[in-house]
């Protein structure tokens, strides 16, 4: 049976999403909290969220983003009435799978679901690469060429950020949202401070330097490759 939560702390949108859910078939339990959605998708009891920005605890940005420390695999899907592109923009830099403005046609939310929920049920990729740099995700596990390269798990996770947009300008915003989970603030310099950690570490293993500053962008990983050219691949056994 397919668990859904559903965040959301205004009762009428709760009760309604909840009984529409329920009567396609959906086990659905409600958090009106955002510390009340960390903690129960903390758990992994749940296939997909549906999430309210609008909390009266805390920011549902920051919801997302603390979600997305304890829980990966979980698929969310944002529902708010905030329907700028920036705002899209930003929950889908924090690990929303898709992106929802109220008011919505219940029908294409559920079709919306059953697209997430196809996609969890496929094989996760449990390695990343580009050129001769390789992320174990499964293993956590990280080479470059030959070498393996020791890493902290705030530097795995940074690593894993810029494999996934290998060839792509990566602000520090969306840095500091993606691997440390908060808002940017323009006097922090953690991002630099941990881009350079990881650049030491991974460019005395070979050559040309694996990760490059754009002037006034923030940060592009190359890794000897053409943009475009990082991969994923399934887990070994899965038959792709």
């Amino acid at each position: 049976m397919t668990r859904v939560l559903v965040v959301e702390d205004q009762p009428r949108v709760a009760s309604f999403l909840k009984q529409g859910l329920e009567a396609a078939g959906y086990t659905t339990e409600i958090a009106g909290e955002g510390k009340t959605a960390i903690d129960l998708a903390s758990t992994g009891d749940y296939d997909l969220m549906l999430l309210d920005i609008g909390l009266p605890d805390m920011d549902g940005f920051q919801v997302l983003a603390d979600v997305r420390t304890v829980n990966t695999d979980i698929k969310v899907i944002v529902l708010t009435a905030r329907g700028e592109v920036a705002s899209r923009v930003r929950g889908l830099d924090l690990g929303a799978d898709d992106y929802l403005p109220k008011p919505f046609d219940f029908d294409e939310l559920l079709a919306r679901m059953r697209a997430q929920l196809r996609a969890r049920r496929q094989p996760a990729a449990s390695l990343l690469a580009a050129g001769d740099l390789e992320l174990d995700l499964k293993e956590r596990r990280a080479r470059r060429g030959e070498s393996a390269v020791d890493l902290t798990s705030r530097e795995f996770a940074l690593l894993e950020f810029l494999l996934r947009h290998a060839g792509q300008v990566v602000s520090r915003a969306q840095l500091l949202n993606g691997v440390w989970g908060y808002d940017y603030d323009p006097r922090s310099n953690v991002v630099d401070v941990y881009v350079g950690y990881l650049r030491t570490k991974l460019d005395r293993l070979g050559e040309p330097s694996v990760i490059e500053t754009v002037r006034g962008g923030g940060y592009r990983l190359v890794a000897g490759s053409k943009p475009g050219a990082s991969l994923s691949r399934p887990p070994s056994g899965s038959g792709a």
